[in-house]
């Protein structure tokens, strides 16, 4: 008798239950690394959006860009009130390349406040900025912006 060569269907079907098991473990993992991706990214975004009107505020005797010149104010260069300087006049900044956008919503709208499209959370009369956060559907992360500060409560 000739002997067959190749595997059983019970032997692919254990295969098949242990691949399934590890993908039940490690897809998680993955999906969680993302998560903590987005949160660490848009954390690093707001300290630079940050640091940057705070600079604008030192060039600009303590006036923060307005809310609606805020992409312009910071994308270009500008006299010491804001405004596009003049021939003769000192000329500050570009602050940043664009307003970046928001990791969870991908927006890169200002407003004064948090509402579902709106990438930052902007208060011209401080300067003070903050992550939205109302399109956020992870109940963990929103509760660890909040705590840290980097979204309105």
């Amino acid at each position: 008798m000739k002997a067959r060569k190749g595997f059983t269907l019970v032997e692919i079907l254990i295969v098949v239950v242990i691949l399934g098991i590890l993908a039940a473990i490690v897809i998680p993992q993955f999906t969680d690394a993302s998560t903590q991706s987005k949160l660490s990214s848009c954390r690093t975004t707001l300290q630079s959006m940050r640091s940057q009107i705070e600079l604008y505020k030192i060039q600009h005797n303590d006036d923060a860009p307005a809310l609606d010149e805020f992409a312009t104010q910071m994308t270009t260069k500008t006299n010491s009130l804001g405004a596009a300087p003049g021939q003769d006049e000192q000329a500050f900044g570009p602050y940043m390349q664009r307003v970046p956008k928001n990791p969870w919503n991908d927006s890169d709208t200002l407003a004064v406040a948090d509402a579902a499209g709106i990438g930052w959370v902007y208060d011209e009369d401080t300067g003070a900025i903050w992550i939205g956060i109302a399109d956020v559907t992870n109940a963990d992360v929103v509760t660890k912006l909040q705590e840290s500060g980097d979204a309105q409560q």
